[in-house]
């Protein structure tokens, strides 16, 4: 991956003429997966575990392509939650090798994302499973999985992220998000305000029914409880509704999610059916997947490590903050001890803000990659906020050693929070997980 690695370090597409190359070489196996591609400013990962674990529940083998890894890279492609077995992914990317080679000569070297993205769909084409859930590395329209037309396209939810590549509006953000939205397709979203019009837009331009989740649509749940196992919603859909279904999630804003998750669940069912292919996703699968539901990194307790019980969210941007923030209140947490750290580009001063009015105890580091920014600064920007004192520490295994002596009683989680690649080295380094050259 070395050599991939050396095109930038987030490896986003901005052209779909390589991966279409890639994938001709490979006889197109992105046209062999049905299923759904999933884009969002936020939830996209919460969406798509919800799903595959009630697929799964259904009896079903479900392909997924996680973004971003926080550990391995063979975290990219997984089967039933599961990533693929090293050999499997060093073959691979052996078997695309040889089409990098030939795509190089005539229009120069695949960014890591396309290859990536190339080797994922080529070895969940020839895995035998029934559906794909395919996530959207960043934005939509130029993103490399934007080849694939898996049948259903969903947006999760339109926010500010990622300004200076899809646009300072929620408007303009949303049109990249929208035109994964293809002809024939059936289409999902939790979107709302200015970032919904290009959602309506695109599904009326190309002729994509709606089936829209959130307060008031069809697709509506309702918060019942909220606690460390996780919360309890009533959902409504227009199959039926679903009483006091309890989700493996932490966090509120997960009742947003699920909401998403059940519009999706049933605009697969019917585009299985188009297809001539039987598919009954029944209440008790519902129930058994999304109780079951895990997501690493997002709101994750790991109760046993040895600096105690950490909690992991890799809340990047001001909504993904809020949501934490919230979160963190509905489960009794204030000055905890909180590890940060982000990476340049992101909205940094308004995560903070939005998690000072829980008067977090702060240490601030950074993981070892020339786009993190120094713990230093980190703690400049957290003073000029006015938000109180903090502190810093040169790595992230000092910043938890220095957390853990914060805690105001033993059972008071570390919260590790502000960056995905931060949560990924932090939870490698609790659980003894291995780094696949990351």
């Amino acid at each position: 991956m070395a050599a991939l690695r050396s095109r930038g370090r987030f490896g986003i597409s901005l052209g779909l003429a390589r991966i279409e190359a890639l994938l001709e070489q490979l006889d197109h196996p992105e046209r062999r997966l049905h299923g759904a591609l999933v884009a969002g400013t936020n939830g996209k990962g919460s969406v798509v575990a919800l799903a595959r674990s009630a697929l799964q529940a259904a009896g079903l083998r479900i392909g997924t392509m996680p973004k971003p890894h926080l550990v391995s890279y063979r975290e990219r492609i997984a089967i039933d939650g599961r990533p693929i077995s090293r050999e499997r992914f060093a073959a691979a990317l052996a078997a695309v090798t040889p089409a990098i080679e030939r795509v190089t000569e005539r229009l120069g070297p695949p960014t890591e994302f396309e290859a990536l993205t190339a080797a994922a769909f080529a070895e969940l084409a020839g895995a035998g499973i029934d559906l794909a859930l395919v996530e959207v590395g960043l934005g939509g329209r130029l993103d490399a999985t934007n080849v694939l037309d898996a049948g259903v396209a969903a947006v999760t939810n339109v926010q500010h992220d990622h300004e200076r590549l899809l646009g300072s509006t929620l408007a303009a953000i949303g049109a990249e998000k929208a035109a994964i939205i293809k002809p024939g397709n059936l289409a999902v979203t939790g979107a709302r305000g200015r970032g919904l019009a290009p959602i309506l837009a695109r599904c009326s331009e190309v002729g994509a029914p709606l089936r829209r989740a959130g307060r008031g649509q069809p697709y509506d749940v309702t918060l019942r409880d909220a606690g460390w196992d996780g919360i309890v919603v009533d959902a409504a859909r227009p199959g039926g509704s679903i009483g006091g279904l309890r989700l493996g999630l932490l966090g509120s804003h997960q009742a947003a999610n699920a909401s998403v998750a059940l519009g999706l669940l049933d605009a697969v069912t019917e585009d299985a059916g188009r297809r001539g292919m039987r598919l009954d996703v029944e209440e008790g699968a519902i129930r058994q997947g999304f109780a079951a539901a895990r997501w690493p990194g997002r709101l994750e307790l790991l109760r046993e490590t040895s600096v105690g019980p950490v909690l992991l969210d890799g809340a990047h941007n001001p909504a993904g903050a809020r949501a934490l923030a919230r979160a963190l209140g509905e489960l009794g947490m204030r000055r905890f001890p909180l590890v940060f750290g982000a990476m340049r580009g992101k909205r940094v001063t308004a995560v903070l803000r939005a998690l000072a009015p829980l008067e977090p105890r702060l240490i601030f580091t950074r993981v070892d990659d020339p786009g993190a920014i120094s713990p230093d600064e980190l703690l400049r920007r957290w003073r000029r906020a006015g938000a109180g004192p903090g502190r810093t520490a040169d790595t992230p295994e000092a910043a938890l050693r220095q957390a853990a002596a914060l805690r105001s009683d033993p059972g008071q989680p570390v919260v590790v929070a502000g960056s995905l690649y931060l949560v990924g080295a932090v939870r490698g380094m609790l659980r003894g997980e291995e780094e696949d050259d990351r």
